[in-house]
């Protein structure tokens, strides 16, 4: 039967208990999560086609730490190498990348969604200053509590530390979450697209999974349960992973589509940005035109149509008073059609004359004259 007792050992040295269940547990669960990073870093390389920008990084390193996790907790746990510091090395160096990783990986999309210099700095400030503070004392009480011949005082700090450092970076991924959570409720409401939408819930989707999941695994973290946190912990973290790869790439559509923004938001984004820092996804080298200003709408062109086609549908939806007004008194001395062709076809005007005998016979008739003759007519002398 297992017990509480029996998960909550293992802080230090290898498993010793007798339970076949704990130990196919702890293998099962390592399996999975080296089986999640394989794949993860397999469908990185077949899906990106640069290997750059921090979206990639983020994403191929947190997956990659993951394998050194859960092997280093195989090591220790089943007592498979002479050498505790080695399995201690690996589960530490997977852990940083896997958490701190994770955490990078939704800042690095966080931008798409909130253009705001001033909260993205404070995001980024806070993911370092936690990563400073709560992976090195970790790292100091885990080899303190396995590798010191004295290790009481490691043991007893490492049990509060443990607690500490999962509740904060929880804290730290509640936050990402719910910017994500809140921006993508915000466009909704404004955006009707429902292509955009369908990214927008799954976004939202993937975030409160990522909430339920690391609210289970604090529960299971506080119950003093440490081996199976531990080794569900990579499994978590794979899953996430592969969510967060699922969706969060399907926001650059939303880029290109055009943003939803805060009119004020969007004019600090502009104020901050340089005109050399485009997205990952962008090649610079390859940019020709002013990305800081929309360019004016381009009206389609209907190859379908001839030239006079195109004046015909110009005449019949032009109006009167306008064309009028804009009539050159002497039709002999124009030398194209007018601008709202040039307008609508949007091609090189290089038969002047024969649009020019179009607008001429479909010019306005004025019938002002005859229609007053008549009048004086049919009235009495």
């Amino acid at each position: 039967m297992i017990t509480t007792s029996t998960f909550g050992s293992g802080v230090v040295g290898p498993y010793t208990g007798h339970s076949l269940a704990l130990r196919i547990t702890i293998a099962t669960l390592a399996a999975i999560s080296c089986y999640n990073a394989v794949e993860l870093v397999i469908l990185v390389f077949v899906t990106f086609a640069q290997f750059r920008g921090p979206y990639f990084w983020s994403l191929l390193l947190s997956a990659l730490g993951i394998i050194p996790y859960s092997i280093g907790f195989l090591l220790k746990y089943f007592n498979l190498t002479d050498a505790p510091a080695l399995a201690l090395a690996l589960i530490t160096v997977g852990w940083y990348l896997m958490v701190t990783g994770q955490s990078v990986v939704l800042y690095s999309r966080l931008h798409l969604v909130l253009p705001n210099p001033r909260i993205l700095r404070r995001v980024r400030t806070m993911i370092i200053v936690d990563a400073c503070l709560l992976h090195l004392p970790t790292t100091v009480l885990t080899f303190g509590s396995n590798l010191a011949a004295n290790n009481a005082v490691y043991i007893a700090g490492y049990n509060v530390m443990e607690k500490i450092q999962m509740t904060a970076f929880c804290l730290q991924e509640f936050i990402l979450s719910a910017l994500y959570i809140w921006e993508t409720i915000r466009m909704l409401r404004l955006d009707p697209d429902r292509g955009k939408r369908k990214i927008m819930y799954q976004l939202v989707a993937i975030n409160l999974v990522i909430i339920a999941l690391d609210l289970g695994l604090l529960v299971i973290e506080y119950r003093d349960l440490y081996i199976l946190e531990t080794m569900i912990k990579g499994v978590i973290y794979s899953v996430k992973l592969k969510l967060e790869f699922a969706v969060l790439g399907k926001l650059v559509l939303l880029v290109r589509g055009g943003h939803i923004w805060k009119p004020e938001a969007a004019a600090i984004y502009r104020s901050h940005r340089r005109p050399d820092d485009f997205p990952d996804f962008v090649d610079a080298t390859r940019v020709t035109s002013d990305l800081t200003h929309a360019a004016a709408p381009r009206p389609r062109s209907h190859p379908w149509m001839d030239s006079e086609d195109v004046s015909i549908a110009i005449f019949e939806h032009a109006d009167p008073d306008a064309a009028e007004s804009s009539r050159d008194p002497d039709p002999r001395q124009r030398t194209g059609h007018s601008d709202a062709s040039h307008s609508w076809s949007g091609e090189t005007q290089t038969n002047n004359s024969a649009y020019a005998d179009v607008e001429r016979e479909l010019s306005p008739l004025d019938f002002t004259d005859s229609i007053g003759k008549q009048k004086s007519d049919l009235l009495p002398a």
